[in-house]
């Protein structure tokens, strides 16, 4: 009866096997999810989504902007990281003081949000545009200086 096969034998070391993997893609998915947020450094829960692409030279950031002028728009650019707010005031001249309203939505709002470069930029060549309700940032990457400098040691 010692030939008999044991129909348990393999699972011991299937189970191990599936714990390695679990563990393994488990690791993935947390230094996925720190790689975005040390990139988003606002405040969670903004309506204001936003795209961030590499796009070889340059960053492109491109965001959603519906109902929001240029001057309604401020744009910071503070080392790698770029701070994008807007505000939207209500207009109160449409109608005048006779108008009565039979259902008023529109209102004051603003949205704050920041986003940290993977790489310096440089700051001089940065352009912005909106365009149908959609701003475009272009950050040009910042040229690796090829210069050596020299440290004193003390």
């Amino acid at each position: 009866m010692a030939d008999r096969p044991r129909p348990f034998d393999g699972i011991e070391e299937l189970l191990d096997r599936l714990n390695r993997q679990l563990e393994t893609a488990a690791q993935s998915w947390e230094s996925q999810l720190d790689n975005r947020s040390r990139l988003d450094l606002s405040p969670t829960g903004s309506e204001m989504r936003l795209d961030l692409a590499d796009e070889g030279d340059e960053f492109v950031v491109t965001v959603d902007v519906p109902g929001y002028e240029s001057d309604d728009l401020e744009l910071r650019l503070s080392g790698e990281t770029l701070a994008i707010s807007g505000t939207r005031e209500r207009t109160e001249e449409v109608g005048g003081e006779d108008e009565t309203y039979l259902r008023r939505e529109r209102e004051t709002k603003s949205f704050s949000r920041q986003v940290r470069l993977p790489e310096p930029v440089d700051e001089d060549a940065v352009q912005a545009s909106v365009n149908n309700g959609i701003l475009t940032v272009r950050l040009p990457k910042r040229e690796p200086s090829e210069e050596a400098h020299s440290i004193d040691i003390e």
